[in-house]
């Protein structure tokens, strides 16, 4: 991961402040950098719930795992109920993306306060940390901070010795990147299979076993406890107005320090991707990227300045997604990309629905035909139309994500599709 000292210009650090700091085996460590603060004033002052909830949405804090959502709305959403949950989305599926692994091994101690947090804004007593089963060491790190947790009376029937009551248990997932849509996980926790839900109902008034349910990923809470011990105002002073706050970007592909940076929101792609993790190698010259992981947009050369946060990357039809940022080279074949792309949703499709199931195995023949110099200029048009169809008819996220990169790609680097199907070059295999 690119250090301070490293780059041009300097991180700003918020939920990754103490990773590689302290020990993240340690409680006395973390409370010595700061842990349990924020749930410590609250519950010495007796903040009301809704005070809570209302500083979070004062805030501008929206939803880091993708979809952006403000995260203290989210929360008033939250249905009335004796029995409320708190779910932490740690499932991170998405290629490229491994920003909640590292909050997760750095620093577990302010994950678990930000469930706490949100439960008590909420009323829910229960909380659930959703880790895929490929992430060992945060499964290990975060089940004993629990336990450590729960032995100091930051978990418990009476957190600190107050009548609030909040504990938390770890849900292992399987490996299905369809589980990271929220709905899917609950299935999951559950004990069911992993298929998503039809929404409405919303997990907020129907979430796990039937009842409201918050589900936040991983760097949503880790960003909750700072934001009520430091306040809105200081939060809001990072980022941009409408993407307040700061992002983990993962930086992977043709660059010189690949790795993980933490950043204030609107920070331009060229920084990241030249300051911060070096440029392109050699004599290459960089080409584009994929940015927001397999769900994400190709951009070109020419989107270099563009802002990375919410609003600024709609503009160029782009989503920031969970942050994760492919480097092209010029010597890369965005076709070649794409089929790797396309066959990741071939192979992640639940089945559930006809238009997901079908629709990506004919999109992962279609663009292989083309990337075996064996396409036609009417397979392009076929690209588009498969994926159309499945964004307007599928049941999840899944299903309608494939238009962002197969519309991208070809909108930025028709040049690429057309040489290999006019040439009829394959690509070439290492």
């Amino acid at each position: 991961m690119p250090r301070s000292s490293d780059s041009v210009v300097r991180e700003t650090r918020i939920v990754l402040e103490n990773c590689g700091r302290i020990d993240p085996e340690s409680l006395d460590q973390a409370v010595a950098a700061g842990a349990y603060q924020a749930i410590t004033k609250v519950l010495e002052d007796a903040t009301p719930p809704a005070e809570v909830t209302a500083e979070v949405k004062r805030s501008g804090l929206r939803g880091r795992g993708g979809a952006g959502f403000p995260t203290g709305l989210k929360w008033s959403f939250t249905a009335p109920g004796t029995t409320k949950y708190i779910v932490c989305n740690a499932d991170e599926g998405e290629p490229g993306t491994f920003k909640d692994r590292l909050i997760l091994e750095g620093d577990p101690h302010r994950v678990l306060e930000g469930m706490v947090l949100a439960g008590y804004a909420v009323g829910a007593s229960k909380g659930y940390v959703y880790i895929r089963g490929e992430y060992a060491l945060s499964i290990r790190r975060m089940g004993q901070a629990i336990a450590d947790a729960r032995h100091a009376g930051y978990l418990g029937e009476h957190v600190l010795g107050s009548g609030f009551a909040f504990d938390v248990e770890i849900k292992k997932g399987a490996g299905a990147y369809v589980c990271g849509d929220e709905t899917a996980l609950l299935e999951s926790i559950e004990g069911k299979r992993g298929y998503p839900r039809i929404k409405p109902p919303y997990p907020g008034s129907f979430g796990l076993h039937g009842k409201p349910t918050v589900v936040n990923n991983v760097e949503t809470l880790a960003n909750v406890a700072p934001i009520l011990l430091r306040g809105a105002d200081w939060f809001r002073s990072h980022g941009t107005e409408k993407s307040p706050g700061t992002k983990v970007f993962t930086i992977f592909g043709s660059v010189r320090k690949p790795g993980a940076v933490e950043t204030g929101m609107g920070v331009s792609l060229r920084t990241l991707v030249k300051d911060f993790a070096g440029g392109v190698p050699g004599r290459e010259q960089l080409k584009g990227a994929l940015i927001g992981g397999a769900a994400g947009a190709f951009v070109g050369a020419d989107a270099l300045d563009v802002a990375m946060d919410f609003d600024a990357l709609k503009e160029h039809s782009a989503v920031l997604g969970s942050g994760a940022i492919l480097v092209l080279n010029e010597s890369v074949s965005v076709v070649d990309v794409l089929r790797e792309v396309l066959h990741f949703f071939r192979h992640e499709t639940c089945g559930q629905c006809a238009p997901c199931r079908l629709g990506t195995a004919r999109l992962s023949e279609i663009i292989g035909r083309i990337a075996e110099g064996q396409g036609t200029r009417g397979d392009i048009d076929l690209l588009r139309a498969v994926a159309s169809m499945m964004k307007d008819t599928s049941l999840c996220p899944l299903g309608q994500s494939p238009i962002v990169p197969i519309a991208s790609a070809l909108d930025c680097f028709e040049d690429d599709f057309a040489a290999r199907i006019d040439q009829g070059v394959p690509a070439q295999r290492h």
